[in-house]
């Protein structure tokens, strides 16, 4: 009984997440994908503690998996120019880190590649009120303008990842 309550639990869940997605401005799902790499880092961390190999492995991989296929493929190089480019590199960096993190079973990466994320978070979320606010004031123009902000991927990438 409580095993098919649970599994009612993640489905619930797991349709909130994508109604988060499918109603996500393209800024914020930028913000979920930092927040889900930053929790996979946060879990990998806890499992090195423990002394769990395999589901430290798997949290290290959904990080890896969330910095390439969702914040790399995200940049717009064209648009974002040395910043996207610098971005890319960065985005390199931390994957390589958190496969030597794995391999190593090294906290100390993963709070390297998690300071780094957090930096890049914190400066996105500064220039989220400012996207929005351009975005809501394009929409209520009768001939509204078009607004790219560098940063933001030229149409949103979408990818499924496991638990």
């Amino acid at each position: 009984m409580f095993a098919s309550s649970r599994h009612g639990a993640n489905a619930y869940a797991k349709v909130g997440i994508e109604t988060g997605v499918l109603a996500a401005s393209p800024h914020k799902l930028i913000t979920m994908l930092f927040d889900g790499a930053l929790l996979a880092i946060a879990t990998a961390a806890k499992h090195i503690e423990s002394g769990n190999i395999e589901e430290k492995g798997q949290a290290i991989v959904k990080a890896v998996t969330i910095i390439q296929s969702g914040l790399q493929e995200s940049l717009n190089r064209e648009a974002g120019g040395e910043l996207a480019n610098n971005l890319d590199a960065l985005y390199d960096y931390m994957r390589r880190r958190l496969f030597e993190a794995h391999v190593r079973n090294d906290a100390s990466m993963l709070e390297e590649v998690k300071g780094l994320l957090l930096e890049i978070k914190s400066a996105w979320d500064e220039i989220g009120s400012t996207v929005d606010g351009n975005m809501a004031g394009a929409q209520a123009q009768i001939a509204p303008q078009s607004v790219q902000d560098p940063l933001l991927p030229a149409k949103p990438v979408l990818t499924r990842m496991r638990a």
